[in-house]
């Protein structure tokens, strides 16, 4: 693929995105491009036909992977034609007549409020700093529906404790204001005075470790997961449980999808939309249980 390397540059510069995310359409553009050699294709842009994709589903299923999977892969493939168009390389789009194979919509877990309350309300933290943060990083991800990388990447510029605010930068640098309660914002002054009690000069990170450094995502995850262990059963105990948790407890409790949307930082409604199945499924039970003809 001759202009693969102009395509990366367009992702990272123009489109801004993460380098794991340009990681991942390296690794599918490769993926196409060695199934190409194994059936004696050049991998000439020109070349490639919607036969070519099709056999490359094909493949793909045969080796194991998922619907999901799949269509992601497809789509890198598909946003380098749209580039390779765009630029005037190519003229056709071997991907315009490709049928994907269906995915199975996975319903967002979350934890149930009761559960959320024995949490934050009944099971013990730790002493001084440590404990202090952890239950910060919790709340903070529950309170607010923030992304992991969100989190520990928050500044003290980000923070304004007077105003209780935080200022969230999402995917693609985009940034949004998300209020706090007061009372978790009173939590987080006392936080941040333990955390300079304890390191001195002010981070420039609002989260810090155990040595001051920023915070990194795996520390999060184990600490989110630690936490829920205590009182839930769930498989995934991710700190995106608590954004799903967040997002779902919201809309049982009468928020709009559209303010939603906003506090979860998603480009368009359709990606906040998941979340209405899961209420769904709550009314669906519960008129099931209550009325008395059901």
């Amino acid at each position: 693929m001759d202009h693969k390397e102009s395509f990366l540059r367009f992702l990272r510069i123009e489109k801004r995105y993460s380098p794991h995310t340009v990681r991942s359409y390296i690794n599918d553009l490769e993926q196409f491009v060695l199934h190409l050699r194994l059936n004696n294709k050049s991998g000439a842009e020109n070349e490639i036909s919607s036969h070519d994709v099709r056999s490359w589903i094909v493949a793909l299923m045969e080796e194991g992977y998922s619907p999901s999977s799949i269509h992601r892969k497809i789509s890198s493939l598909r946003a380098y034609y749209r580039f390779l168009r765009k630029e005037g390389h190519v003229r056709g789009d071997p991907l315009e007549k490709v049928v994907l194979p269906k995915t199975a919509k996975k319903l967002p877990v979350f934890v149930e409020e009761k559960t959320l309350d024995r949490l934050l309300d009944d099971c013990e933290f730790e002493e001084g700093f440590r404990g202090i943060r952890d239950r910060a990083i919790i709340e903070m991800l529950y309170f607010t529906g923030m992304r992991r990388a969100e989190l520990t990447g928050l500044r003290n510029s980000d923070v304004d404790l007077e105003s209780a605010t935080v200022r969230v930068t999402g995917k693609r640098n985009k940034q949004r204001i998300v209020p706090l309660f007061n009372h978790f914002a009173l939590k987080l002054k006392n936080y941040a005075r333990e955390r300079d009690a304890e390191f001195g000069i002010p981070a420039e990170w609002f989260f810090v470790d155990d040595r001051g450094n920023k915070l990194y995502d795996k520390y999060v995850y184990n600490t989110v997961r630690r936490y829920l262990s205590m009182v839930t059963t769930i498989e995934k105990k991710s700190p995106h449980v608590l954004r799903h948790t967040f997002a779902t407890h919201m809309l049982n409790r009468g928020a709009d999808l559209n303010s939603i949307k906003e506090f979860l930082g998603h480009a368009n409604l359709s990606a906040t939309q998941i979340y209405t199945h899961n209420t769904f499924e709550k009314l669906s039970k519960i008129y099931k249980q209550a009325h008395p003809r059901a």
